[in-house]
């Protein structure tokens, strides 16, 4: 997985980087089936190009199966915050982890490794979005608002989602790798995952690292609340069940800071989201209990409003 994390930072971390690069190297690797889509979207502040990849499964929607479909968001600000600063900012790691994992899904589709599930890998790419301040340390702002970048990266065909994003701008993950959240869906924090437990473990060799969520966390920016970050906005728009994977560090490290990236912790990410596509479309993982989702619905009732701007007072 370092040599597709490698290839894709060579891409990305350069002031010319566009959807365009990516999608040649990415098309390049593609075997029958599987596509690549761009498509530019400006707003107030610049423009990002969208990246769309689908890795077609043996038994996914595509060939006409039952298998559910996973997606892999790499949510970001942007790859740059140029000309403010010069080179790959640390926010751009969730965009590299989800287009390295596309990467290796379709080199071992080419080569007939052929998953159960389709997997969907989306995200953008944008190497002069803006900042804004924050604390403990500034955040990457995006040239497009996050209900755009909802709208084209979050697809009903999503039967799960893994929203891989960098969250090193905070001093309650003090863990230098990788970690995952508890899932998040329709509005309800649910438990971990222990499927997701165990394959975070078999890839990280280590115990598994989980990081706190709030009721925040879970709605929608612009609503004058703090989040943590925007790794689990994927949840606002889908109905699927959502599960964040965030790049951390022991030390709390700007989102828009430069030389601040770890290639082995972008590759774990990806490899994560890779084991997670063999398990989810083999039908071995599952996000959340459906039993328990639903129990807690007919006690508490819906908490779909979360998912809402709210009410204006």
């Amino acid at each position: 997985m370092l040599r597709q994390v490698m290839t894709i930072l060579d891409l990305v971390d350069r002031p010319d980087a566009s959807g365009k690069l990516v999608a040649e190297q990415l098309r390049a690797l593609a075997g029958p089936g599987a596509t690549v889509e761009v498509e530019t979207i400006s707003g107030e502040r610049g423009s990002t190009d969208f990246v769309r990849v689908h890795i077609p499964g043996s038994h996914g929607r595509t060939a006409g199966g039952q298998a559910p479909t996973l997606g892999v968001i790499g949510r970001l600000g942007g790859l740059g915050a140029r000309p403010e600063m010069i080179g790959y900012v640390s926010d751009g790691d969730g965009a590299t982890a989800a287009l390295a994992t596309a990467a290796k899904l379709l080199e071992m589709h080419r080569r007939g490794d052929v998953l159960p599930g389709d997997v969907l890998v989306a995200t953008h790419v944008c190497p002069d979005a803006p900042t804004r301040p924050h604390q403990p340390v500034p955040f990457m702002d995006s040239p497009v608002s996050l209900d755009a970048m909802n709208v084209h990266e979050v697809h009903p065909e999503m039967d799960a989602i893994l929203s891989i994003d960098t969250t090193k701008g905070n001093r309650i993950i003090n863990h230098r790798g990788i970690a995952i959240s508890p899932t998040v869906r329709q509005g309800y924090v649910l438990k971990v995952a222990p499927a997701l437990v165990d394959v975070l473990e078999r890839v990280t060799g280590e115990p598994a690292h989980v990081f706190p969520v709030t009721t925040q966390d879970i709605t929608p920016y612009g609503n004058g609340v703090d989040h943590l970050n925007s790794i689990l906005q994927p949840a606002v728009a889908a109905q699927a069940p959502v599960v964040g994977v965030a790049l951390t560090t022991i030390t709390a490290v700007a989102g828009c800071a430069t030389g601040a990236s770890h290639e082995v912790d972008i590759a774990l990410a990806a490899r994560f989201a890779v084991e997670v596509a063999k398990d989810f479309g083999a039908g071995r993982a599952s996000f959340f209990d459906a039993h328990e989702a639903a129990l807690l619905e007919r006690l508490y009732g819906s908490m779909r409003h979360l998912q809402s701007p709210g009410t204006t007072l």
